[in-house]
């Protein structure tokens, strides 16, 4: 009766093979039998022989890890025979390429609608450098608005800006409409 109390059910491997699971079974600890599915297709792809030389020559903390990757391989292999890993790995790729040139995109758009607009603000004098000791660091946190007695306060540190547009400038030749920009000394016609 005591031993029906310390009863282990055999791990998926053995399950799936048919033999009797015994205490030192080197798969037991990667293969619950709560997941068969995971043992099925890592024999389906590489074999369990090959599967047990492979954790008895890896040292026993890599073991896990060696399984993850089996289990994994084996996962992408069964739903796309012909390209496995590779195919999730390329379209993982396509998609950081396409949210690269989108990020590009939509900084270039921000850099266009801050030289649009500080071109327009500049046409109009409508602004001046608070003090000339800030320009010429070439971070203009703030600029004094003529006439308005208040200040112009962007909603994120000019650096960043100067930053932006410095780098859509060396990508683009000019800036649309701010060619000739007198708003400011810092030179280059940055903000």
């Amino acid at each position: 009766m005591a031993s029906s109390s310390s009863y282990n059910p055999p791990c998926a491997a053995c399950k799936f093979l048919r033999k009797k699971c015994i205490p030192g079974c080197v798969l037991a600890p990667y293969f619950p039998p709560e997941d068969p599915q995971k043992f099925v297709n890592v024999h389906k792809i590489f074999g369990a022989s090959n599967v047990i030389k492979l954790l008895n020559d890896v040292p026993p903390f890599q073991r896990e890890d060696a399984v993850s990757s089996l289990a994994f391989e084996a996962e992408a292999r069964v739903r796309d025979p012909v390209y496995g890993c590779a195919g999730v790995i390329a379209f993982l790729q396509r998609q950081v390429d396409r949210l690269q040139k989108e990020l590009e995109a939509a900084n270039s758009d921000l850099v266009r609608h801050l030289c649009n607009e500080m071109s327009v603000m500049s046409q109009m004098n409508l602004i001046q450098p608070v003090n000339s000791m800030q320009e010429g660091t070439g971070h203009v946190y703030a600029r004094r608005v003529i006439g308005g007695g208040g200040f112009y306060t962007p909603t994120f540190p000019y650096h960043y800006v100067n930053d932006l547009m410095s780098n859509w400038k060396n990508h683009s030749n000019s800036c649309e409409n701010s060619g000739g920009d007198s708003s400011g000394g810092d030179g280059g016609g940055n903000m």
